[in-house]
């Protein structure tokens, strides 16, 4: 890896170009996608700009490199590590090597730094020229633990892109059963409780007034709405992001209508949304089949990922505007928030009531429940927590399985009793 140089133009016979092709790959292993077309524009660029200064550098590979604000922090952290500190480097590799390897690190590193330095480590990787060609070397990994039993405790913001592709395909794969409501209306049934007076008369005008069998009719099973409101503020993003992976699954897994139920789960409907700043309708973009079209397409609509935070606000827009049209027959709602509020906590505080009036069953997905000494001590938190249902973390896979559960049991509430017992002790 080379050391930029001052006031000198690109050479003839460059490997500036071959370190920028490592560079490259190294993005491509940490999660951002950077095609060649791409570098090929920045060798053009360079040749016209010059590498003279090491800003001017950054910015052009910026500029052709990064397309959205979370692969910029992947970006600065690789761009450190890979032209500007070999130092830091070193320093940083040794770090990750641990963690590389399935070992548990002391302390644990920045998500983008940890991606980084794994691509790198990937990068430096290669096979071992004493040991002959052919021959294998075995490991007693006995004592170790297993790899998907790691992957399903680790928090989200820890994860390589390499876990967080293996998660998503487990998301994908969750179960959800889904336990059925009784319906109001009665329709014919053969084993129906009730007896269908009306269709037995017309039946026995038919037949000369007699009766000829007894018609019955039930009450059928109906299946409740899910509506998922997600925080997609700064400080949510890698989490919001997982949960919009799983809403997507939980969407695409409704049968059409006239199908069999799937035996997987199944939703009446499925509703979508998400906030920061302002609140985004995104439910037309989960019925992409693809995922990575699905989110790319929410992303492109909601503005304001990775800003700001105003909860309150959001959640009166959407008890104002969307309330009566998706909540209308009694739909489960997921909140996905951290209760991190900057606005007014009385006004938090009457629209979570309102929305907690409104839904059939409010459950509180919170990823700050990772933390063990986590209390309710935000204000924002203290106005939430009385009008939930259900609270519940949503940092991990394991965190993810545990809200199945939660959705599938009307009895449920999760970690919301504790902290109001903590709540009214301070």
């Amino acid at each position: 890896m080379a050391e930029l140089t001052t006031e000198q133009p690109v050479p003839d016979e460059p490997k500036l170009v071959e370190n920028l092709t490592h560079f490259v790959r190294a993005l491509r292993r940490a999660g951002v996608p950077v095609g060649t077309g791409a570098l090929r524009d920045v060798v053009e660029a360079l040749a016209l700009v010059g590498v003279g200064q090491r800003e001017d550098f950054y910015w052009v590979l910026r500029s052709y490199f990064v397309t959205s604000p979370e692969q910029g922090v992947v970006f600065d952290q690789l761009f450190r590590l890979f032209w500007r500190d070999p130092r830091y480097l070193d320093q940083m590799m040794a770090a990750m090597l641990p963690s590389v390897r399935g070992v548990s690190p002391e302390e644990k590193a920045k998500p983008a730094a940890r991606r980084a330095a794994e691509a790198l480590v990937a990068a430096t990787q290669a096979p071992d020229p004493d040991l002959p060609e052919g021959e294998e070397v075995e490991f007693d990994f006995s004592a170790t633990q297993s790899a998907q039993e790691r992957l399903a405790h680790l928090d989200f913001e820890q994860m390589t892109a390499e876990e967080l592709a293996q998660a998503k395909r487990s998301i994908a794969a969750m179960t959800l059963p889904v336990p059925p409501l009784r319906g109001r209306r009665l329709r014919p049934a053969a084993q129906g409780l009730r007896a269908d007076w009306r269709r037995m008369m017309r039946s026995a005008c038919r037949t000369g007034g007699e009766v000829q069998a007894l018609a019955r009719r039930s009450p059928p099973p109906r299946w409740p709405d899910l509506v998922v409101i997600c925080d997609i503020s700064g400080s949510m993003s890698r989490y919001s992001r997982m949960m919009l992976h799983f809403l997507h699954a939980v969407a695409n897994l409704n049968p059409q209508r006239g199908q069999t139920q799937s035996g997987r789960g199944r939703w009446a409907r499925v509703q979508g949304f998400t906030f920061g700043t302002q609140l985004t309708n995104i439910t037309r973009h989960l019925r992409a089949r693809d995922v990575d079209v699905a989110l790319a397409a929410a992303g492109a609509q909601a503005q304001d990922w990775r800003g700001g935070t105003r909860i309150g606000a959001c959640l009166q827009d959407f008890n104002h505007s969307w309330s009566r049209r998706v909540l209308g027959t009694g739909a489960v709602v997921v909140l996905v928030t951290d209760g991190l509020e900057r606005g007014d906590p009385q006004q938090l505080a009457q629209e979570m009531q309102r929305l907690h009036l409104s839904s059939r069953r409010l459950i509180w997905v919170n990823p700050l429940l990772r933390w063990d000494g986590f209390a309710p001590k935000a204000g924002g938190i203290r106005a939430m927590l009385p009008h939930v249902d259900s609270l519940r973390a949503g940092h991990s896979l394991e965190s993810f399985a545990a809200l199945t559960q939660a959705l599938s049991s009307p009895n449920d509430v999760g970690e919301r009793d504790r902290l109001l017992r903590a709540m009214a002790q301070s």
